[in-house]
C-alpha cells in the first residue's frame, strides 16, 4: 500500500502509498497498517477507518446493504412478511468486489512498478523518484478539486505548521522505503514490514495503555520468527537494504502513533473542522515537496540525475508518471472499498493481498530463492492474516 494515500490507514502505503502495516483497532477507530511499498499501504489506513463518515461522501450515492435492506425480522409494520429483493444485494456484492478488487490491483501494482523503476531500470535517486511522485500526485489531487469532483481544505499557514512534525516523519518513511526496496525484493519487504506491528503494539501499550489479548501476541511473535528465519534464508540478503527496511518499521510506527493526536489537533484549525482523507494527501505531499528537495541535495542524487541517461527515456518517464497515478488510484480505492465493506474485511483484505504480491514479486523479477525461505515467507504472511482476524476479534 502507498504510504501517501493510505491514511494511517499506508497499513499498503502506499497511502497513502502505502503500502505499511498500522494497526486497526477493535473499536474502528485506525490505527491501521501500508505502505508504500507495501503498500505501502503508503498513506495509511487508520485515517481512513476514523474518518470514514467524511471520507464517504465523495462516494455518496452507493449505499450500504444495510441502509437498503427495508426488512426487520423478515416483517413490515403490519406483521406481514415481507419479500427479499435479490437486484439490490447483487449490485451491491458486485461494488464491493469490484472495489475490492480495483484496491488490491492497484496496491500490488505500485509496489511492483516502484521495484521495477528502481531495480530493473537500476535507477539510483530513490527519493527523487518519491519527489516526482508527490508532486503527480499534488497535482492529479488540485485538479480534482478544481473541477469539485473531491473537497478539501484550505492550506492555510496554521494547519501547514501544526502538520509539519508529522510530515517529516512521512517524508522520513518514503524516503526509507524509497531505499530499502531498491535492494530487497518484494518478498522479503512484505514480510519485514511486519516487524511495524509489532513495534506499534509496544507504543499502543507504552502511550496510550492498551492491552492486547494472547492472539495478538502470538501473532506478533509468528511475525518475528518468520522476519528472523526469512533473512537468514534470504539468498539475495543485503545489509544495507535491510538496514533501511528497520528503520523503516520504526518511522511507520511512530507515524501511526502520533498521526491521530496531530489529527486532532488539526481538525480544530481548519475552516470546516474536519479533515478529509484527500485534505491529508494533498497536505502531506505539499508540504514534502520542499523536504525531498532538501534530502536530494543531501545525498547528493543532483549529480547523479544530471548524469543518467534514464532521463531522456519517454518510456521511463511514462513508468514513473504512472506509479504517480497509482498512488492516487490507491487512496481512490482504498475509500471505495472501505465504504462497500468495513474496518474488518478491509484489514483481512490487505493481509491476503501480501500472498499473491510476494509470489508476482518473486516470479516477476526472478528472485534467487529456496525452499527454507519460501516457507519462512509463506509462514509470515499468514501470521500477518492471524494477527489482522486476532485484532478484529
Amino acid at each position: 500500500m502507498d504510504f501517501r494515500h493510505a491514511s494511517p490507514s499506508s497499513p499498503d502505503g502506499h497511502y497513502g502509498r502505502l503500502d505499511t502495516e498500522f494497526l486497526i483497532s477493535d473499536e474502528r477507530k485506525g490505527m491501521a497498517g501500508h505502505d508504500q511499498n507495501g503498500s505501502l499501504l503508503g498513506l495509511a489506513t487508520s485515517a481512513v477507518v476514523s474518518g470514514r463518515r467524511d471520507v464517504s461522501r465523495p462516494l455518496s450515492g452507493v449505499k450500504s446493504f444495510e441502509d437498503d435492506m427495508d426488512l426487520e425480522n423478515g416483517k413490515d409494520e403490519n406483521g406481514r412478511d415481507k419479500p427479499f429483493r435479490y437486484n439490490r444485494p447483487l449490485k451491491l456484492n458486485n461494488q464491493a468486489f469490484l472495489s475490492g478488487l480495483a484496491y488490491c490491483l492497484s496496491s500490488c501494482s505500485m509496489i511492483l512498478v516502484n521495484k521495477f523503476v528502481l531495480s530493473g531500470y537500476d535507477f539510483s535517486a530513490g527519493i527523487s523518484l518519491m519527489l516526482y511522485q508527490n508532486f503527480v500526485s499534488v497535482i492529479l489531487v488540485s485538479t480534482l478539486s478544481s473541477f469539485g469532483v473531491v473537497s478539501t481544505e484550505p492550506l492555510t499557514w496554521k494547519l501547514m505548521k501544526v502538520w509539519l512534525p508529522v510530515n517529516i516523519i512521512f517524508v522520513g518513511m518514503l524516503a526509507t522505503s524509497m531505499l530499502s526496496l531498491k535492494y530487497i525484493n518484494v518478498a522479503m519487504v512484505t514480510v519485514l514490514k511486519n516487524a511495524t506491528n509489532v513495534i506499534t503494539a509496544i507504543g499502543e501499550m507504552y502511550l496510550f495503555m492498551k492491552h492486547h489479548d494472547g492472539k495478538v501476541w502470538t501473532a506478533l511473535i509468528l511475525m518475528i520468527i518468520s522476519a528472523i528465519s526469512g533473512g537468514i534464508t534470504d539468498l539475495s540478503f543485503h545489509a544495507i537494504g535491510y538496514g533501511w527496511q528497520i528503520l523503516n518499521c520504526f518511522l511507520t510506527a511512530f507515524y501511526s502513533l502520533t498521526l491521530r493526536r496531530v489529527m486532532d489537533t488539526a481538525k480544530q484549525v481548519t475552516k470546516s473542522g474536519n479533515l478529509n482523507e484527500f485534505s491529508m494527501v494533498i497536505l502531506n505531499n505539499m508540504l514534502s515537496l520542499p523536504l525531498g528537495l532538501l534530502l536530494i541535495f543531501a545525498s547528493n542524487e543532483v549529480d547523479y540525475l544530471y548524469k543518467t541517461p534514464l532521463l531522456k527515456m519517454p518510456m521511463f518517464w511514462l513508468v514513473t508518471t504512472l506509479s504517480g497515478f497509482l498512488g492516487l488510484a490507491i487512496s481512490f480505492t482504498s475509500m471505495w472499498f472501505l465504504h462497500q465493506t468495513g474496518a474488518t474485511t478491509y484489514s483481512l483484505v490487505g493481509s491476503l493481498n501480501k500472498i499473491p504480491l510476494s509470489l508476482a514479486g518473486i516470479l516477476l523479477f526472478k528472485v534467487p530463492t529456496s525452499l527454507e525461505n519460501l516457507f519462512s515467507i509463506l509462514f509470515g504472511l499468514l501470521a500477518g492474516v492471524f494477527f489482522a482476524r486476532a485484532k478484529m476479534r
